[in-house]
Order: structure tokens, then sequence, then C-alpha cells
């Protein structure tokens, strides 16, 4: 699956998906109304397509991209174990997983301690994998956004 079959996988199977575009990434939250401001997104997962941010990855090469899925604690925990904190001098997180690899289920190079978890290039070994951990996280995003809903309207 490219990315741009992810991407259309994405928002045509989960409903109040809000996709935003920057330099050919894709970014998806939750956000049914259409009306979070930017800093109250419930981001859930993310399509990066280039070494705009990092480059362990190596998405420069062609056809390479990142699925990017931000996953509940336990779900990670359940996955990975305890989410790693020790970064390298590029602030890379020391997972002992070598982040360009396709086609793994692998903690996120940056965000694995906020309990988001990467593939390169999903294929046979994880499309299930990333469409199973897709469901978790944006089940996941809906209920912070509806806990944030109930929160505003007893205040």
């Amino acid at each position: 699956m490219d990315a741009t079959a992810m991407t259309h996988y994405i928002e045509e199977n989960f409903d109040g998906v809000r996709a935003v575009e920057n330099s050919g990434d894709k970014f998806f939250s939750y956000d049914p109304d259409g009306d979070l401001p930017d800093d109250r997104w419930f981001l859930f997962a993310t399509i990066v397509t280039g070494d705009n941010y990092d480059s362990v990855s190596e998405l420069s090469r062609p056809g390479a991209y990142r699925i990017n899925i931000g996953l509940t604690r336990s779900a990670y925990t359940e996955r990975f174990g305890a989410a790693p904190t020790c970064r390298d001098e590029r602030g890379v997180l020391d997972t002992g997983f070598d982040y360009s690899v396709r086609d793994q289920v692998m903690p996120h190079p940056h965000y694995a301690s906020q309990h988001w978890v990467c593939v390169v290039n999903p294929g046979p070994e994880t499309t299930d994998a990333v469409r199973g951990m897709l469901d978790d996280a944006y089940d996941f995003a809906v209920r912070k956004h509806e806990n944030q809903k109930a929160r505003r309207a007893e205040a």
C-alpha cells in the first residue's frame, strides 16, 4: 500500500477525520465538527513522505513513506514494553530498532516516548497490524474528544 492508498484508507474508513497537508505530509485528527483550534487537535495518525523532520527512516528513497500512529499507553506497552526516554545527539530515541527498515512495526524515532509507533512502507507483514492500530488510535482520539467536549459542557 503506497502513501496515497493509505491516505484514502484513513479518509474513507474513519468518520469525523480532518486531514491537513503540509509539505506533502498528511496529519489526521478527529474533529467531527471541523471547529477545533489547532492546539486542540486529536491527532491519531500521520503520513510522512520525506526527510523534512528527520532522516532516520530514509524517506528520500523513491516511494518511501512512514505512517505514524498514536497508541494508548497500554497498547504501546503491550507491544514494546515501557516507552523509551534516552535520546541520541539528534534527538532520536534509542530503541534498538533500525528506523529505515520497511514493513516492520517499531517505536516512533521521536515520539515513542508519547506512545507513537511507525511503519516504513507497510506491506504484507504489517498491513493488518497497521489497520488494527489505526482502529485503536482512532477510537482513542474519539474518546479524548468526547471527554473534552463533556468537560467543556460542565464548565
